[in-house]
């Protein structure tokens, strides 16, 4: 059975693109004549606004596109879906919004407090962890994707977490407080460690877990999160396996390799950019750090 028996509708998501066109239009308005706004500022570059864009281009692609519907019939594209949206678009959106828009917002000293706090990197990395986890239990899981309300506000909190978790890692402002070096290195492992019995639990499991994509009625009624409940009444659907030859448990573990997958290529790219930046330093400083160690003998003796 075709995807387009759901309507456009449920395939192209209008109303993000509108949404999408906004929040495009306003970083572009905020990058040109809206720099007067700003105390410091700087023209934008190319590689900035490919940055933004690409992060919005696969926002859509995930949450937007006919991807989206799929993913709320086959558990192994939700998953991919959820590895692009949690591991890779924050990057790119971070790394597209330009230095002095985050330093003008931290000018607002109860947004630079409360912004340090969540932001602190042992407590970002086990929330976001401990979200992740806990969002991929079964009873959890199916309870989310039963309500429309409830899917929203979790799904945009999961986002929250993730950006939150980056905000250590990824470089984007000059007096920016992130983790330096092995450390940054240490955190992107131990982020890596943290959400692999997720993904591990969902592998090996040797029975379909989550009834949103097992289960008839549970799954007709996670359809509605993005096919309006009259065209679903209009047709004769039994469940997910009208679109897919794999069987529920043969999805559901290819869905925690995929996620596995992705991040595993996310995290070898940071890891690498992380290291050769670590390395490249202590080379350009090692006279430098080699004399400060000599005259720290020299004082000790």
């Amino acid at each position: 059975m075709s995807l387009s028996t759901f309507g456009f509708v449920a395939n192209w998501s209008p109303y993000l693109i509108y949404i999408l066109l906004l929040v495009v239009i306003g970083y572009f308005y905020l990058i040109g004549s809206g720099r007067s706004l700003f105390k410091e500022s700087e023209p934008v570059g190319t590689k900035e606004k490919a940055y933004f864009l690409s992060g919005i281009i696969l926002l859509y692609i995930v949450k937007g596109s006919p991807i989206d519907l799929l993913g709320h019939i086959m558990f192994s594209v939700h998953m991919a879906q959820m590895a692009i949206l949690l591991l890779l678009i924050p990057i790119l959106l971070m790394k597209g919004i330009p230095w002095w828009v985050w330093e003008g917002m931290f000018r607002n000293q109860t947004f630079a407090r409360l912004f340090n706090f969540v932001t602190k990197p042992l407590l970002a990395l086990i929330v976001f962890s401990a979200f992740f986890s806990i969002y991929h239990i079964p009873m959890v899981l199916d309870q989310i994707k039963m309500s429309e309300a409830l899917h929203t506000a979790v799904t945009f909190a999961l986002f929250l977490t993730a950006f939150f978790m980056w905000w250590s890692v990824i470089d984007v402002t000059r007096n920016q407080k992130t983790l330096h070096g092995l450390k940054k290195i240490g955190f992107i492992i131990g982020s890596a460690v943290l959400i692999t019995p997720a993904c591990a639990l969902i592998i090996f499991a040797s029975n379909p877990m989550y009834a949103t994509y097992t289960d008839a009625d549970a799954w007709l009624k996670a359809m509605e999160l993005c096919v309006p409940s009259e065209t679903l009444s209009g047709l004769s659907l039994s469940g997910p396996e009208l679109f897919s030859a794999m069987s529920a448990i043969e999805d559901q573990q290819l869905g925690g390799i995929i996620m596995k997958i992705i991040q595993e290529l996310i995290y070898a790219v940071l890891l690498s950019r992380v290291f050769f930046a670590w390395y490249k330093n202590e080379q350009e400083n090692a006279d430098e750090i080699t004399e400060q160690a000599l005259r720290d003998l020299q004082t000790k003796a």
